[in-house]
């Protein structure tokens, strides 16, 4: 700065205006000269280090528990456009679902001195979490944990079942099976398992059961095929994990797709359409979701106290040949 000062003939200050929040307070000739220094000595101001002494590093972080799902994905990809908007850039660490990896990746978060925190994993290290809240706002995607009090954001997942058992009811099918990753106690998945059941309790045309992906699949969902019903047989597939899991497993058992069985999907990937006629979806609106986590975050760094908040998002429902209308 001072070597920039010299070259422009200007005050260290007068610098220091120019590369931070006050430039508007430079006359348009000395903003020039700066301007040209700058350019000409290569100088590039460190931000790291002028986060650090202004307290401010317009840093968010997010803790996602797997990279690799198309639903952490496509959130973030929202997260980060919303950080764009206003000015912060995004650090992203994923704990692969391990609770050392998730431990050390918080110290980082922590020691990058982030501004706020976004978190889509279980929060087994709960203390430092709770810590983490003491010095920054933080808010939770899709997974809640009970200990924070922390505005949470994601699907509606009662009213994403009831539209998709809304749906295969109204096509025909009357032997349902939602199947879903192991719940290992993420919230969003107890709740679309939780909502199933009571559910299929309610609605007298309708059995219905619930079956987690295991090394069993291929031949649970083999009984469930050949198991002697009332009614057409549909699958409901609770994300696009278990989607995938139970397309390759109707290909595996040479079924006419999607002729033999229905099939409904939460979440709809780019593949679905590629797949036999079609795979009917429920769309989450995960750039929205993404925003929105974002945004909350941004109240809270301006200073909103309000108690913690829940938003919902409804889902889409886009149709296709997997659900098709049967003659009854």
């Amino acid at each position: 700065m001072l070597d920039v000062a010299e070259r422009a003939g200007v005050s260290k200050a007068s610098v220091s205006r120019f590369i931070g929040d006050d430039r508007a307070l430079l006359s348009d000739a000395t903003a020039l000269r700066i301007e040209q220094a700058i350019d000409q000595l290569g100088y590039r101001p460190n931000q790291m280090a002028r986060g650090l002494k202004r307290g401010r590093t317009r840093l968010i972080g997010m803790l996602v528990a797997d990279i690799r799902n198309p639903y952490s994905i496509a959130v973030m990809h929202g997260v980060e456009t919303a950080c764009r908007k206003h000015g912060y850039s995004l650090v992203v660490c994923n704990t692969d679902r391990d609770d050392e990896q998730e431990r050390q990746h918080l110290a980082a978060l922590r020691a990058y001195n982030i501004e706020g925190l976004i978190v889509n994993t279980l929060g087994h290290h709960l203390d430092q979490l709770l810590e983490l809240q003491q010095e920054m706002p933080m808010v939770l995607v899709d997974r809640k944990v009970d200990a924070l009090h922390s505005d949470l954001v994601g699907l509606d997942n009662r009213v994403a079942v009831s539209m998709a058992l809304d749906h295969l009811e109204q096509k025909g099918y009357r032997d349902l099976l939602l199947i879903s990753e192991a719940a290992d106690g993420t919230s969003s998945r107890l709740e679309r398992m939780d909502s199933f059941k009571a559910q299929i309790e309610r609605r007298k045309a309708l059995r219905g059961a619930v079956l987690e992906i295991g090394p069993d699949l291929h031949a649970r969902v083999q009984a469930f095929l050949d198991a002697d019903t009332a009614g057409p047989k549909a699958l409901f597939c609770a994300n696009g994990i278990a989607t995938l899991a139970c397309t390759a497993v109707l290909r595996e058992l040479g079924c006419a797709l999607f002729e033999d069985i229905g099939l409904i999907a939460l979440d709809d990937l780019d593949w679905y359409p590629l797949v036999g006629s079609g795979i009917t979806a429920l769309a989450q609106p995960t750039d929205a979701i993404g925003a929105s986590a974002f945004d909350c975050l941004l109240q809270r760094l301006r200073g909103d106290s309000e108690p913690a908040r829940t938003l919902d998002f409804l889902p889409q429902l886009i149709v296709r040949g997997s659900t098709q209308s049967l003659h009854k």
